[in-house]
């Protein structure tokens, strides 16, 4: 059973972090079993009860976890102090200078990548599909840890589970909707089936947060799609003819 990946240049003892795969929890069915998604149609009681065992899991013990409600956006939050779930504000990326909370993102198949500058004291988090990373969020989420005292060649960056090239055909307007943009992102697609393209997000996202000027970017080499054992997978579940499905959590956190 995996539960967790990591990467090593968030290792740190101030820090905690982890992306946590679809096992280790209680939900069942569809949702089976580590949903942390409020989102979905799960049973509310099994969805927050996955969430603490997320925050446990990644080593954060009982600090409040704080999520968004995502929009595809490259709106970021700046987080003060704790929320309750159903007040969420519409963002795709949190912040914050305080240690003991835990900032989440929830995915299945966009990329959730994790920040720090541990020096500073700030932490970030980000939900980027291709809208959002070509909107810009991988770059505002920085601007807001500078401006809470971080600085970019101090901030590194995780890529954590998403969907890769090989299971991410895409169409003609997407392509052309990323290199308007990103007239340099040529080299993260290749040819598909006539009309067709395969592209690499996280390749895409790694790119984004080098040229951000960031010190350091890793990434966990695991597909959603591919991993139907470890990872919920949004496009998966609509091959397959399903409905609704599960979300992943990725925390990160500063060590009171």
């Amino acid at each position: 059973m995996v539960l967790m990946f990591k990467t090593s240049n968030l290792d740190h003892p101030r820090l905690r972090h982890g992306f946590l795969s679809a096992e280790g929890g209680i939900s069942t069915g569809i949702y089976r079993s580590l949903n942390c998604g409020f989102g979905s149609d799960d049973r509310a009681e099994n969805v927050a009860q996955n969430r603490q065992r997320a925050v446990q899991l990644a080593g954060l013990g009982d600090a409040p976890l704080v999520t968004c409600f995502q929009i595809h956006s490259p709106n970021v939050q700046c987080v003060e102090e704790p929320w309750e779930p159903e007040k969420a504000p519409q963002a795709d990326a949190l912040v914050t200078n305080k240690p003991s909370i835990a900032l989440g993102i929830l995915t299945a198949d966009c990329t959730p990548v994790l920040f720090c500058d541990v020096h500073a004291g700030v932490i970030g988090a980000a939900h980027a599909g291709w809208k959002g990373a070509v909107d810009g969020v991988l770059e505002a989420t920085i601007q807001a840890m500078i401006a809470l005292g971080a600085t970019s060649e101090n901030i590194h960056a995780a890529i954590g589970p998403c969907i890769h090239q090989a299971s991410y055909e895409v169409g003609a307007e997407l392509k052309e909707n990323v290199l308007a943009k990103s007239p340099w992102a040529e080299d993260v697609f290749k040819n598909g089936k006539p009309g067709h393209f395969q592209f690499d997000l996280p390749g895409y996202v790694a790119e984004r947060l080098d040229r951000a000027g960031v010190k350091s970017v890793e990434q966990v080499d695991v597909d959603t799609y591919a991993h139907k054992d470890t990872c919920f997978s949004y496009r998966r579940t609509t091959h397959q003819g399903g409905g609704d499905y599960g979300r992943a959590l990725s925390i990160i956190g500063l060590k009171g």
